[in-house]
């Protein structure tokens, strides 16, 4: 189970390096002399290369040795790193965070089906989940670990530590990952067709959704904590950790209600999200309020992400290479549209107060597209 160990170290590198640059837009913004908002873009590049890469190259390596192509996306994503942390302008490292970004849908895609396929029948959840634990441990830790570097020896210094846990990642995963992992046979087209149902499509729209909502004011969570509700510097790291730790907190609660009437479960928690960003409003100016509020909305946030994700696989079962990774093509491009959302209202002046409200108006919207998928698989289960 050794491997399994390195696709969690794996998928920890990689979303740490999509995740930290969040609490060092400031410092970046300065350093190149750009806009927070324009920073921000940043992250929305990163998301739309997620996006556009990881079904093309899902599709067209899917007659490559699984550990031939996971090797290889680790390699993509430590030389991208490196070329981040010597970026000389802000065009540069657009650049180079596209170019990083093409590894992460593949590479979590592909993962999560190869940890399944070499797991005992009965232990094949729990492996997908180990796989996907990266993705909240970097926020737990990595993101504040980084953060924390950023502010005390340069932003540029954040990412060469990214790129040396890559290359940890990439020796014990080629030490440890056996090399005859058989590839499932299926036709591209056949999986194209089985992701055009309705009942997947709309769950694929909430992960859209449910991150553009997060990503609207998560993006710039960094400014807020210092410029409106007054947290001190040094405090942020702080913040960030528990923002992580809320963020592991809804991912076990997420999974544990997944099993017991999904739908309604999402509903529940979409709707205590909404009501999260609406006291996040009201609380913002003020620390203590705002910090607990961040931290219950994190919670309330995350708990939904692993019922989509069981959702989507659950009702795509006909396209096993292509479910996983669509998904968090759907999660990248709301981090996309909530980081472009934010950025188009603070060059247009508005206040970043008012940034939950429009995640609040996100949100609403999910509510109403979950209500209906619900309606519509009860409709295709009626006798």
């Amino acid at each position: 189970m050794h491997y399994i160990v390195a696709l969690t170290l794996s998928t920890f590198a990689i979303c740490t390096s999509e995740f930290v640059i969040m609490g060092l837009l400031p410092e970046i913004a300065d350093s190149l002399n750009v806009p927070v908002s324009k920073a921000g873009l940043l992250v929305t590049a990163y998301a739309m290369g997620v996006v556009i890469g990881g079904p093309i190259l899902t599709v067209s390596t899917s007659r490559v040795k699984r550990k031939t192509i996971l090797l290889g996306l680790l390699v993509i994503f430590i030389i991208g790193n490196v070329l981040c942390s010597l970026a000389p302008s802000y065009n540069t490292l657009m650049a180079a965070r596209l170019f990083t970004s093409m590894c992460h849908g593949t590479f979590f895609g592909i993962a999560s089906v190869v940890a399944a396929d070499l797991s005992e029948p009965h232990n094949r959840a729990k492996a997908i989940a180990y796989v996907f634990m990266g993705a909240t441990l970097a926020n737990v830790l990595g993101v504040p670990l980084g953060t924390g570097i950023g502010q005390l020896f340069g932003w540029r210094t954040s990412f060469i530590a990214v790129a040396l846990i890559g290359i940890l990642s990439f020796t014990v995963l080629r030490k440890t990952l056996p090399s005859g992992i058989p590839l499932r046979s299926s036709s591209p087209l056949l999986e194209i067709k089985a992701m055009a149902d309705k009942t997947v499509l709309i769950p694929l729209a909430l992960s859209v959704l449910l991150n553009a909502s997060l990503f609207t004011v998560f993006t710039y969570i960094a400014p807020i904590l210092k410029d409106v509700t007054g947290v001190p510097s040094h405090a942020v790291t702080f913040v960030l950790l528990l923002f992580g730790v809320g963020l592991t907190i809804g991912s076990l609660l997420g999974g544990k209600f997944g099993d017991r009437r999904m739908i309604n479960s999402i509903i529940v928690f979409f709707t205590a999200t909404g009501f999260c960003l609406l006291a996040l409003y009201i609380a913002m100016p003020y620390p203590g309020p705002a910090v607990a509020v961040m931290f219950v909305w994190s919670i309330a946030t995350f708990a939904v992400s692993p019922m989509l994700q069981l959702l989507v696989v659950d009702r795509a079962r006909q396209a096993p290479n292509l479910a996983s990774t669509f998904n968090q093509s759907a999660y990248n491009l709301g981090n996309a549209l909530g980081a472009w959302l934010g950025s188009v209202m603070l060059t247009h002046n508005m206040d970043m107060r008012e940034l939950p409200l429009a995640s609040l108006i996100i949100v609403a919207f999910a509510v109403i597209c979950t209500v209906y998928l619900k309606k519509l698989m009860q409709k295709r289960t009626a006798p």
